[in-house]
């Protein structure tokens, strides 16, 4: 799991079938103190976050798994799948 801050967001109007209905956001790794890193990647949101939070990402099998749809057909490789309220240290 990674920290990240949303920092845009990706439109597209041709896309794999499963990431139609899917916000695709680009989010920026964080470290613990919310810092930016300089990775950026783009993730499906499954959380409804926006531009400026905070968030929880997933990569891989995990993010394939925070779908309720079939794993099977999934392209998704990074998703969204929490928000972060604050950094406690």
């Amino acid at each position: 799991m990674y920290m990240g801050k949303v920092v845009g967001s990706v439109v597209s109007s041709q896309k794999d079938p499963s990431l139609i209905g899917r916000k695709l956001m680009i989010v920026r790794q964080v470290d613990s103190k919310g810092n930016p890193m300089n990775r950026e990647e783009v993730a499906a949101d499954t959380v409804g976050a926006g531009i400026g939070e905070y968030v929880l990402m997933v990569k891989g099998a995990g993010a394939r798994h925070s779908s309720k749809e079939d794993m099977q057909r999934d392209v998704m490789d990074a998703a969204i799948v929490g928000i972060i309220d604050r950094f406690d240290q």
